[in-house]
């Protein structure tokens, strides 16, 4: 067994304008302050990074791993989770989404799409270049306005979209495997890789894809009412990235888990600080421990009430405490003894044969 690392922290919900949230060196100060020993970095907020630059200057990758070291970080991983959510887009939500890109290309989904993809390889070779292993990403979605079936939907719908939704990513895939980085997808509401059941149905047309990953966050499976601890036992092999984010599901009379259009803070289900949701931390870090996970625990704070001082100050001391140091050693290894095959034969009642 192998110990996890922490605790990081993503910094994408945190990142702004004002200081120290507005460049790398000091949103990095402000986190190893607070006892994180590692950040999660968005790759389209260039406040806190260049990917372009990234992918195509090693010296560069070296002068932000220099400024996190100066402040007792590692980078854990880089995230793509923007650009990923624009590889598939369904024309329903195609306006809202410009947003997520340059405006050079708003209004061309076609156009938008090409830069996504770029972006992606870009991100492949700067995590080469940084000495990562592991990507988080976004899956993008076609079949997800089809979600509930009713209207009934066509015979064909699902497997075209999840063919298409295929035939997108195997080439990036493709070149994250030559960079030798795992890409790891958020399984996510709003993404047609949403739980267990559509993952598997994306992996299986991608024939196993090595380099097809999980990023593990329990709050999405909670506002699901999904087993998430089960989803551990199922996945685990293809767990490579961690995203410690709580979140709580109290249904009543009047809604469940579509939330009936309620804003965050009266929905049924809803994201919370660390600790103050439903989700068995306790439980999660004994089964990835159990199972060798050796990545990052990362703090991704989303919460509607508490604030996001508060929540990052928390969050730290909080994943610490759940980190398990993996035993090295069985805890009755204090009564081995030395047996040999004769020995245990007569144990087991045996005669040797002639």
């Amino acid at each position: 067994m192998k110990t996890i690392q922490g605790p990081a922290i993503f910094l994408a919900q945190f990142a702004g304008d004002a200081a120290p949230y507005n460049d790398l060196a000091s949103i990095s100060k402000w986190a190893a302050g607070m006892g994180y020993k590692g950040v999660q970095i968005p790759t389209w907020d260039a406040r806190l990074f260049d990917l372009k630059l990234a992918a195509e200057s090693q010296a560069y990758c070296d002068e932000v791993l220099g400024v996190l070291a100066g402040e007792g970080l590692a980078l854990t991983e880089l995230s793509t989770h923007l650009q990923g959510q624009l590889v598939a887009v369904h024309p329903a939500y195609d306006s809202l989404f410009d947003n997520f890109a340059p405006k050079a290309v708003h209004g061309d989904s076609g156009a938008r799409q090409a830069w996504a993809v770029v972006q992606l390889g870009l991100a492949a070779r700067a995590s080469k270049n940084l000495g990562l292993k592991a990507h988080a990403t976004f899956s993008g979605a076609l079949a997800w306005p089809y979600i509930y079936p009713w209207p009934q939907r066509p015979a064909g719908l699902v497997e075209t979209a999840f063919a298409e939704l295929a035939k997108r990513w195997r080439p990036i895939l493709d070149v994250f495997d030559r960079n030798d980085v795992d890409l790891c997808y958020e399984v996510h509401p709003g993404e047609d890789l949403h739980d267990g059941a559509s993952f598997e149905l994306f992996l299986d047309l991608l024939d196993e894809h090595p380099r097809c990953n999980l990023l593990y966050d329990p709050s999405h499976f909670v506002l699901q009412q999904l087993d998430y601890l089960q989803y551990l036992d199922l996945y685990h092999s293809r767990i490579k990235m961690f995203h410690v984010k709580d979140a709580e599901f109290n249904p009543t009379g009047r809604q469940g888990v579509y939330g009936g259009f309620q804003p965050w803070v009266k929905r049924a289900g809803r994201f919370r600080s660390l600790g103050d949701g439903q989700v068995d931390f306790g439980a999660i870090f004994s089964k990835l421990t159990q199972y060798g996970f050796a990545g990052w625990a990362v703090m991704e704070w989303e919460c509607c009430i508490k604030s996001p001082e508060q929540g990052a100050a928390e969050g730290a001391p909080f994943i610490a405490r759940h980190i398990i140091q993996a035993a090295q050693r069985s805890f009755d290894d204090f009564a081995d003894a030395d047996v040999d095959a004769a020995a245990i034969q007569k144990l087991l009642g045996i005669r040797e044969q002639a």
